[in-house]
């Protein structure tokens, strides 16, 4: 099976965009939660996404790597006249989204430059436009400028049936928790790489998001956590993989839990490739 190749490197101009819709319809991560793009997409209008059984925690709150992919931050950039990297995401969750069951995002690019660019985006109800669930921000550099002829992909989501026995993110990601807190991703493949051939910002959002919780829960000693802070910084591509994490949390006051995560690419020089850091809130 031919592993993830880098469309900067493989593509000619003449294959580029067959390439680019080759690798995006072979990427998991939206196609499996179900986000839609207007840039992206054909025959869509709006940036949304269902919530599921799957995207929330044990007490029905949502959780916040849906959230961050949904708004997925690339600083206004966009595959059409770029070739985007993150950089950072940033996500405050206010209500815990109880009862919705689809959210729009309203993205807004802040500023592009030559090469950096940063945004934010608000995230509501799709179905009552003034119930804000959180509000997200990022940024991102180009890795280059594509050729011409940028034609959108057509990239339906999977048919994935809501239910309670759902199964868990992580297990659709392939992310295993080895212990101790330890979570790990397999190698590289072409449902995880993005079209640079690097691991995509959906399975890090998942994983690194099931780590922080693992850990604050042994802090807590209980699961009654509701995350309300999110925040990763991209450090370095991961090209290799095995990915794992390693983490540890701290109580505070008032019920507050922090928890800081880091991944590695463990065959590439066990290289730190995304910093997390989470804040988590006890309901009692």
């Amino acid at each position: 099976m031919t592993g993830p190749i880098d469309i900067r490197n493989d593509a000619t101009e003449k294959n580029y965009w067959s390439e680019f819709e080759n690798i995006w319809t072979s990427l998991l991560t939206y196609r499996y939660l179900g986000r839609t793009n207007p840039v992206l997409d054909q025959g869509v209008d709006d940036v949304t996404m269902p919530l599921r059984h799957d995207m929330r925690n044990v007490l029905g709150g949502i959780m916040a790597a849906p959230l961050s992919i949904a708004a997925a931050e690339c600083g206004g950039m966009h595959d059409d006249l770029y070739i985007p990297n993150p950089l950072s995401s940033s996500l405050q969750i206010i209500d815990n989204a109880v009862g919705v069951t689809r959210v729009r995002v309203l993205p807004e690019a802040i500023k592009i430059g030559r090469s950096m660019g940063f945004s934010r985006s608000k995230i509501v109800d799709a179905n009552d436009e003034c119930r804000v669930i959180a509000l997200s921000s990022g940024s991102a550099i180009s890795l280059g400028t594509p050729p011409p002829g940028y034609r959108k992909v057509v990239n339906p989501p999977l048919p994935v049936v809501d239910s309670p026995q759902m199964p868990a993110l992580t297990k659709v990601f392939g992310a295993i928790n080895s212990g101790e807190g330890v979570w790990s991703l397999p190698e590289l493949n072409t449902r995880s790489a993005s079209p640079d051939a690097a691991l995509h910002l959906g399975p890090q959002h998942v994983t690194l998001e099931a780590a922080a919780t693992f850990l604050a829960e042994q802090q807590a000693g209980h699961s009654n956590l509701q995350i309300r802070h999110w925040q990763l910084t991209f450090v370095a591509r991961g090209k290799v993989g095995p990915f794992k994490t390693q983490g540890y949390a701290y109580r505070g006051d008032d019920g507050f839990i922090a928890v800081e995560v880091l991944l590695r690419d463990c065959a590439n020089e066990n290289r730190p490739i995304t910093m997390a850091s989470a804040l988590f809130v006890e309901s009692t």
